[in-house]
């Protein structure tokens, strides 16, 4: 049974129709990258699947549960919608860390706030905050970041910043890890760390799906590609066949542009 399965999304804002019907399913384990032009629905989709803005209609499924469905016109409380946005983790384009604080209250905030609704915190409260930090030291030390948990966002290189958010989603354990276009804010020089770091996640069966321009990233650690185009997906299928072998012209058109 696959993992994520969107069916017929649709997206506008006032009269645009930004989604025109996205419908795709991912396996776990598999990667798969979304490419396209700018405007073509990419990071809409994935805010919509994130929960960070509302569809129109359609459906979404996540491990067996569907987390939104248009036609349920309920109104959802606060902690249902923040449960269902736990199975996904999203790493931004812009980090998006908070200044004020250190690199490992930034990996940590969000999973002791979640701690705080279990049943025992405040009878285990300091073992299940050293869980907590032990566990994001463990993943910032898996990041290359052991020595900066003690640094803020301002002392850290935009790669390292990166790296701070990728830990920050993975420390909530999602069934899903999405990127938006990851290495778009970074200096050429520092890209190659951050995919690095998407390398190691994907050889250790992390279920991804990426947003992103890297064509020979996109190939190398792909399982399966969506070229979105208008809010439709123009194409689609294994990594080398639609990079190798684009069966429209929109795609061929698309990839000679971003290799010039």
């Amino acid at each position: 049974m696959a993992i994520l399965e969107v069916t017929d999304l649709k997206k506008s804002f006032g009269k645009t129709k930004v989604l025109k019907g996205i419908s795709l399913s991912l396996e776990e384990g598999q990667v798969m990258s979304i490419i396209g032009s700018s405007g073509s629905g990419k990071t809409t989709l994935l805010r919509c699947i994130n929960f960070l803005e509302t569809a129109d209609s359609g459906r979404i499924m996540v491990d067996g549960d569907v987390i939104f469905d248009g036609e349920d016109k309920t109104k959802h409380k606060a902690k249902e919608t923040r449960e269902k946005q736990l199975k996904i983790g999203l790493v931004f384009q812009q980090f998006n860390l908070f200044p004020q604080y250190n690199v490992l209250d930034n990996v940590t905030l969000a999973v002791k706030l979640k701690a705080k609704e279990r049943a025992d915190y405040k009878q285990n409260k300091k073992q299940i905050l050293k869980e907590i930090d032990d566990k994001a030291l463990k993943l910032l030390s898996d990041m290359g970041l052991g020595d900066k948990v003690d640094s803020y966002p301002c002392q850290l290189s935009g790669g390292q910043q990166q790296r701070v958010s990728i830990a920050r989603a993975m420390a909530l354990e999602p069934k899903i890890l999405f990127f938006d276009e990851p290495t778009s804010a970074l200096d050429p020089e520092l890209t190659g760390e951050i995919l690095k770091v998407i390398r190691e996640l994907a050889e250790k069966n992390m279920t991804m799906v990426i947003v992103t321009h890297e064509m020979n990233f996109a190939r190398e650690v792909s399982d399966y590609i969506v070229f979105m185009d208008d809010g439709v997906i123009a194409e689609e299928g294994r990594a080398e066949d639609v990079i190798n072998n684009p069966k429209t012209e929109r795609l061929q058109a698309f990839l000679s542009k971003i290799s010039d």
